[in-house]
C-alpha cells in the first residue's frame, strides 16, 4: 500500500486496462479454453486467422517481449506496445498498417459523401439504389426516385460567382436533410442535380414531396438575395408503375426532369403553374358511353374590315329608333353559364418516419403521433380514447413547416396490434 505522501500511480488508458484484465483471466483457464478464446481475440483485432495453438504461442511471446522491453526501457511497459512489436516483427502481417478507428471511419465516409454538401455522393447511388430495389421486389412494396434540378443555376455562378453557387448547393442540401423521413436518402449525383431513394412511397406522395421541397428551397435561399431567379425542377419515377429496373427508372425520371425544365423555360408571363409531368396512373375503368350528343366546338367568327361609311346625316328620330332596339337587346335574358364539376384527386401524404406530432390542447397538452396527412384531415395515434371529444383543438408539428392550429372532429378509429388506437379526424371550421 503506497504511503500517504506518495504520488498516485497514472491511470491507465482504457485499452491498456482491458488488456491487463484479460491476461489476469487467461492465466486461470486451461489451454483449449485459451486457445479458443486467444483465437478469436487475435481474429477480431488483425483479422487473421490462425490456428489456436499459434494464438497461444503469439500471446506468451507477447508476455516475454513486455518483460524485455520493461528491463529495457527501466520503465513498465504496456501489453498493447509488447503485442504490437510481436505482431509487426513477426511474418504474421506482411504489410502491417497502423491507423486510428476514428480516422478510419472517417475515410469511409469521405469515400461515399460530397465533401461540399455533405450528402451520399453518386458512387453509393448505384449501390443503394440496387440494394432498395432488392428489399421492394422482396416485399412487394413501391419505391420512389425522384431527381432533382435547380433551375438556372449557371446564371447564379456567372453573375455572383462560384462561392455563392456554393451556398446555393448547400442550401439545397440543407432543404433535403430537414424534408426526407429517417428511411429516405438524398444523394449529390451530379453539379447541380440530386437524386431521392423513398422506400414505400407511391406517386402521389413523391409527387407531393417534391413540391414541398420545392416550396421550403425557394424560402431557404432567400436571404442570398439573389438576382437570378433560380429554382428547382423535378422528376419522379415509381417502382413498379413505371419501370421495374434501375436503369429504366432513372431514363424515366431524368425524360419527365427535362419536360418540367422546358416547360418552366416557357412558363408563361402571367405567372401560370406549367403542366407538371407526372408518373402513369395505373390503368383506369372506362367510362359508360354517353347517350348525349357530342358537344361541337363553336365556329370560329370571321371579323371582316370593311371601310367607314361616307358621312351622312343621322336624323333625331333615327337616333331614337336605334338606342331604344339596343336598349331592348340588353334587356333579354341571358342564359346561366355551363358548370362542370372537376373532381380533384385527394393527396395523403405518410408522416411515418418524420417524428410529426400534433398537441391536443383538450387532453391536457397531450401528444399524439401523425401518420398520415392531407387535404381533407389527418390521422393520429393515440395510447387512449378515453375523455376524446367529438371535436379538438390540436395544433400540428410537421417538419420544415411551422406549427399549425386547426380544429378536427373524430370520423373514425381502429386499435392496432401494438393496444394503441388510430384516430381519422376531418379538418373543420
Amino acid at each position: 500500500m503506497p504511503s500517504p505522501g506518495a504520488p498516485a500511480p497514472p491511470r491507465l488508458p482504457i485499452e491498456d486496462t482491458y488488456l491487463e484484465l484479460l491476461a489476469d483471466t487467461l492465466e486461470s483457464l486451461d489451454l483449449p479454453a485459451r486457445g479458443q478464446f486467444l483465437q478469436r481475440f487475435l481474429r477480431a483485432i488483425t483479422h487473421l486467422d490462425l490456428r489456436e495453438t499459434q494464438c497461444v504461442q503469439v500471446w506468451d511471446e507477447m508476455l516475454t517481449r513486455r518483460r524485455e522491453l520493461t528491463d529495457l526501457a527501466g520503465r513498465q511497459v504496456s501489453l498493447k506496445t509488447a503485442l504490437m512489436d510481436v505482431l509487426t516483427s513477426s511474418a504474421l502481417l506482411r504489410v502491417p498498417i497502423i491507423i486510428e478507428y476514428e480516422e478510419l471511419k472517417k475515410l469511409e465516409l469521405n469515400a461515399v459523401t460530397d465533401p461540399l454538401t455533405g450528402l451520399y455522393n453518386r458512387r453509393l447511388f448505384g449501390e443503394s439504389f440496387e440494394k432498395e430495389l432488392n428489399r421492394a421486389r422482396r416485399y412487394g412494396q413501391p419505391l420512389g426516385l425522384v431527381i432533382l434540378d435547380l433551375h438556372r443555376f449557371k446564371e447564379v455562378n456567372d453573375q455572383h460567382g462560384h462561392p455563392r453557387g456554393d451556398d446555393v448547393l448547400r442550401a439545397t442540401a440543407a432543404t433535403l436533410k430537414k424534408a426526407l423521413r429517417t428511411s429516405d436518402s438524398a444523394f449529390r449525383i451530379g453539379g447541380d442535380e440530386f437524386a431521392l431513394l423513398l422506400p414505400q412511397t407511391d406517386s402521389a406522395q413523391a409527387l407531393a414531396l417534391s413540391r414541398r421541397v420545392e416550396t421550403v428551397f425557394a424560402e431557404m435561399i432567400q436571404p442570398l438575395q439573389l438576382a437570378v431567379g433560380v429554382g428547382m425542377d423535378h422528376g419522379v419515377a415509381v417502382f413498379p408503375q413505371d419501370a421495374e429496373q434501375a436503369d429504366q427508372l432513372v431514363r424515366i425520371a431524368d425524360e419527365r426532369l427535362y419536360r418540367q425544365k422546358h416547360a418552366n423555360h416557357k412558363k408563361p408571363a402571367n405567372g401560370a403553374r406549367p403542366i407538371e409531368v407526372q408518373p402513369s396512373p395505373e390503368a383506369a375503368p372506362e367510362p359508360p358511353a354517353s347517350t348525349e350528343h357530342p358537344v361541337s366546338a363553336p365556329q370560329p367568327i370571321s371579323i371582316e374590315t370593311k371601310r367607314p361609311p361616307e358621312k351622312t346625316e343621322i336624323t333625331i328620330e333615327a337616333a331614337a329608333s336605334a338606342s331604344s332596339a339596343a336598349i331592348s337587346a340588353d334587356l333579354r335574358p341571358v342564359p346561366p353559364p355551363r358548370v362542370f364539376a372537376v373532381q380533384r384527386k385527394a393527396e395523403r401524404v405518410s408522416m411515418a418516419g418524420t417524428n410529426a406530432y400534433a398537441v391536443l390542447a383538450e387532453q391536457g397538452a397531450k401528444r399524439a403521433r401523425v401518420l398520415d396527412l392531407g387535404f381533407g384531415g389527418v390521422a393520429i395515434e393515440l395510447d387512449s380514447l378515453q375523455d376524446l371529444p367529438e371535436n379538438l383543438l390540436a395544433v400540428l408539428h410537421v417538419p420544415i413547416l411551422p406549427p399549425v392550429r386547426v380544429n378536427l372532429k373524430p370520423v373514425w378509429k381502429q386499435q392496432t396490434a401494438q393496444g394503441g388506437f388510430r384516430v381519422g379526424c376531418a379538418f373543420v371550421s
